[in-house]
């Protein structure tokens, strides 16, 4: 069975009040159209449609695909019009799906349900009933229950807005059957557009069999108009983020203060704190521990870690057993070997910290190479940058170096020696010595501070 997804994205969003094309608007870090796309790419389907419109060359290259049919729809003439746009790209033989790239929180089970339904129809529509149906078009039954038409809002008469079960615009049909209805649509109604729901009433009228499949779960089918849709969708995708997470073992602190911007792995026994911000590919281990107010992307860290509040992760590596923060910067680079501790206003940048090493407090480690059980002090800075070029600093094992040093890289620190605090070093330290540079504290008998000059009004 071959499917063919098209997914309509031609709108101009101008309640979203943007210079950004509406399907491009996030959910969950990802465009809305990029969630529909995964979704359908989930089909396992060969070609997927995506007919767009306003800001059609930003969507084609925000969304780097190509393994996609992109079509113009230059004139919004309504939805029917737009998968015409598609015609010479469906075959007689396949299944088209019609969805949407506003909304981005369709499941691929049920676009496969509107698949599955087709076994037993000609043309399927997936349904939902709204306490407030107010803005869809309704589904009307005979008195047998057979759909006979789907009539929008502008074009309802009073006793059919009562209706409740609704159109979600999502629909799945044979190419050769589509191809015909979409060729005798009418701009005859309210609006002067191709409606693609007056498909379904031509079905009926040539004895062919039309079906419906009921969605649930009503989050699936809206759509983004506004901010504020945008703000629900947000938080709807998130909870499910959070489901996922405690099914999957995971405690949460509040489910409802948790962001998943990309795809989060988890281990065995997780406890994720409130607040704490997931971007990119993010994997935990086991009794991974992290505390509120973190945000944390495109890093690994390992089983037993305990990341602490406020810190920010970015490309990172974090080993088992390792502590990080509170209020610690781990940059692109940063590599914490098993057991390392980096602690309160610490910054590490495309280094590695080896296995038991401590970076405690109020430091900058960048460019750095440092072994095993290394003790940096206090204010230590690792000086990388000559205004031009960026250079290494090299750390050998058991190195201690005094609070508020400067280290000039290129520079190495051989191993076991000790660097006295306050010292700035230019040259190599030798192994298992005690290297300083500072001048001799000297008292200034009769010396007084400075008083403030007072100055005329």
């Amino acid at each position: 069975m071959k499917l063919l997804p098209i997914i309509l994205a031609a709108g101009q969003g101008t309640r979203m009040y943007s210079q950004r094309p509406k399907v491009l608007h996030t959910i969950g870090g990802l465009p809305m159209l990029q969630h529909v796309i995964n979704r359908c790419r989930a089909l396992s389907t060969e070609n997927i449609v995506v007919v767009y419109g306003h800001g059609g060359e930003r969507v084609k290259t925000s969304i780097a695909d190509n393994r996609l049919s992109w079509v113009q729809q230059k004139e919004q003439k309504g939805t029917g019009h737009a998968v015409d746009q598609a015609r010479d790209l469906i075959e007689d033989d396949v299944i088209v799906i019609v969805a949407y790239g506003d909304t981005p929180l369709i499941k691929t089970e049920t676009l496969q349900g509107l698949v599955d339904t087709l076994v037993t129809a000609d043309l399927t529509v997936l349904t939902a009933t709204l306490a407030d149906p107010t803005g869809y078009g309704r589904i009307v039954r005979n008195s047998y229950g057979v759909i006979e038409a789907i009539v929008e809002e502008k074009d309802a008469n009073p006793e059919i807005k009562k209706i409740t079960e609704v159109n979600t615009g999502f629909i799945a049909a044979r190419g050769k059957h589509l191809k015909q209805w979409l060729s005798q649509l009418s701009p005859n109604n309210a609006q002067g557009e191709y409606y693609l729901t007056d498909c379904i009433a031509l079905a009926v009228a040539e004895g062919a069999r039309v079906n419906a499949v009921l969605c649930h779960d009503v989050t699936e089918i809206k759509g983004v108009n506004n901010r504020r849709q945008q703000a629900e969708l947000e938080r709807a995708y998130q909870t499910r983020q959070a489901q996922k997470l405690m099914l999957a073992g995971v405690s949460l602190a509040d489910p409802l203060r948790l962001d998943v911007r990309g795809e989060l792995i988890v281990g065995q026994d997780v406890f994720i704190d409130i607040n704490v911000i997931f971007i990119g590919k993010v994997s935990l281990g086991h009794n991974v521990t992290i505390e509120s107010g973190c945000v944390i992307s495109n890093s690994v860290i390992k089983d037993n870690a305990h990341i602490k509040a406020h810190s920010v992760l970015e490309d990172a590596v974090v080993g088992e057993d390792c502590d990080v923060g509170p209020f610690a910067r781990l940059r692109p680079g940063a590599f914490l070997s098993a057991k390392a501790k980096v602690g309160n206003f610490v910054e590490i940048k495309k280094s590695t910290i080896g296995y038991g090493s401590k970076v405690s407090h109020l430091s900058y480690i960048g460019d750095t190479k440092m072994g095993d059980h290394v003790n940096i002090g206090a204010g230590t800075i690792t000086c990388n940058y000559d205004g031009a070029n960026k250079s290494k600093t090299i750390i050998g094992d058991h190195v201690f170096i005094g609070s508020d040093s400067q280290l000039i890289a290129p520079v190495t620190i051989e191993t076991g020696a000790t660097i006295g605090a306050g010292s700035t070093i230019t040259k190599n330290a030798s192994a298992n010595e005690l290297t300083l540079s500072r001048s001799k504290q000297q008292t200034r008998k009769g010396w007084k501070r400075p008083t403030k000059i007072q100055q005329d009004i």
